[in-house]
């Protein structure tokens, strides 16, 4: 059974991985902490990047440097060891090869290329236990475990509203509803996503940038605009070099005023662009976490399509009485029909409010009406 000493170790592993956030896909965050036999800490490591050193791996590095002795030692990590080699080896292996005599993981590893490391260590003597603050570290890696389990990327929703719902004034204006407080917040969420995706109604109205800000070392995301029409200007602020922009366009739309943008061409549906083919996109280009920012007939569209898995919305203390609401069709006729909510935090900041849901469990993309 772990021990409390092993528990701290968790607990300072997830933090390592959570710094890693927006910077490792296709591939998972995870943190490690090296123990010595008698449960000093010797070295700690983190995934930081796709294709370099996992975080077993960093942490031997540490502990080697620091002059650290590992053999006999305990390795706790947030994600079960990975059992193949890819631009990487198996960190299972290297464990072994360290002299490390047990390893406790939080979650085991649900991927059919690299399962299986658990297995490897005890065939070779070392002792394994999973589970350990396993509902932490899981939280902490949601977007990634979600999309191994969808196929898809993991969409967070995020908007900005008045108490009474509302996205803009009846002019159109909506700079700024929130505070500086939360605008500055929406830039760490932009930090922990690979893609931010917008509307042309948004790009239209607010002519946003999307890259990330005040967060040094960053990796900035994917800047998607879904434009059936391909109707944004070739001035817009999306398309300077501040990082990479992707066009989502219909089949039939004109883009001979966009050389060298990136585009690319989507189904229709009724509505406007095909939103699973939108997401299987983004996931074939490694993309497992989108920050979708609006505006509300497109976060309408997302969850008529039932693919939006959490809800952060920033909410100031003002009414406004007209105006666009934050969430547009979503295909909801009926209160029974509702995309039901758990509110899993509810934070200050500034004036504002910043609550964040999840759908629950028994919740369903809503029916077409």
């Amino acid at each position: 059974m772990a021990t409390a000493t092993e528990a701290d170790a968790m607990r300072r592993a997830i933090a390592l991985a959570a710094r890693a956030l927006g910077a490792t896909s296709p591939n998972p965050v995870v943190g490690c902490v090296i123990l010595s036999p008698e449960g000093t800490p010797l070295g700690e490591g983190r995934h930081r990047r796709a294709g370099g050193p996992h975080a077993e791996v960093e942490a031997l590095a540490a502990a080697s440097a620091a002059g650290h002795d590992v053999r006999g030692g305990t390795a706790v990590v947030t994600l079960e060891p990975c059992n193949h080699t890819g631009r990487t080896g198996p960190c299972a292996q290297a464990l072994i090869d360290a002299g490390i005599a047990r390893v406790v993981y939080a979650v085991a590893d649900p991927t059919d290329t690299a399962t299986g490391g658990a297995a490897t260590l005890a065939a070779a003597g070392v002792t394994t236990e999973g589970g350990l603050l396993a509902d932490e570290a899981a939280a902490g890696n949601a977007a990634w475990l979600t999309s191994v389990r969808l196929g898809r990327p993991f969409v967070l929703w995020k908007y900005a509203a008045t108490l009474d719902g509302r996205s803009a004034a009846a002019d159109g204006t909506s700079r700024w509803i929130t505070s500086a407080a939360s605008r500055a917040d929406v830039h760490r969420l932009r930090a922990e996503a690979d893609a931010v995706v917008v509307g042309s109604g948004t790009l239209r109205a607010d002519d946003p940038h999307l890259a990330v800000r005040g967060h040094d070392g960053a990796v900035q995301p994917l800047r998607v605009v879904v434009d059936t029409h391909a109707s944004v200007r070739p001035g817009a602020r999306v398309l300077d070099d501040a990082a990479p922009t992707l066009i989502a366009t219909g089949k039939d739309a004109d883009t001979g005023h966009l050389p060298g943008v990136d585009v690319v061409r989507l189904p229709r549906t009724r509505t406007g662009l095909d939103i699973d083919a939108l997401l299987a996109e983004l996931y074939g280009r490694g993309v497992r976490s989108v920050l979708l920012e609006g505006g509300p007939a497109l976060a309408g569209s997302f969850l008529a399509a039932g693919a939006v898995d959490r809800v952060v919305g920033y909410l100031a203390p003002a009414l406004l009485g007209a105006g666009p609401a934050a969430l547009g069709d979503a295909g909801v006729g009926t209160i029974a029909a509702a995309l039901r909510l758990e509110v899993t935090d509810v934070a200050r900041l500034g004036p504002d409010l910043r609550i964040t849901a999840v759908p629950t469990a028994s919740a369903t993309a809503p029916e077409e009406n």
